[in-house]
């Protein structure tokens, strides 16, 4: 699964790296080489970062779930608690 950005997203990405290239290496990289480098980080680099991201994800969710049985639980069967205590 290729990562895509939104056509606002990719200009934005595309701006940033110009501007990270003139302020770090006062190099002017063009809006296609940009675009080219932005390409090759999305496929090349992208899948990994976003494997780490669902994988932080789900153990985040996992850990949510076991506190979920402390958080709700009911004490059962306590309906003639309520008389033995008479």
């Amino acid at each position: 699964m290729a990562i895509q950005l939104s056509k606002e997203d990719r200009v934005q990405a595309i701006a940033s790296i110009e501007r990270y290239f003139l302020d770090n290496f006062e190099q002017k990289i063009g809006n296609i080489s940009a675009g080219a480098l932005l390409g090759f980080i999305l496929e090349e680099i992208g899948p990994s970062i976003y494997n780490r991201a669902v994988s932080d994800a789900k153990e985040r969710m996992l850990m949510r779930a076991e506190d979920l049985a402390y958080e709700v639980r009911e004490d059962e069967f306590q309906y003639w608690q309520k008389f033995n205590q008479r």
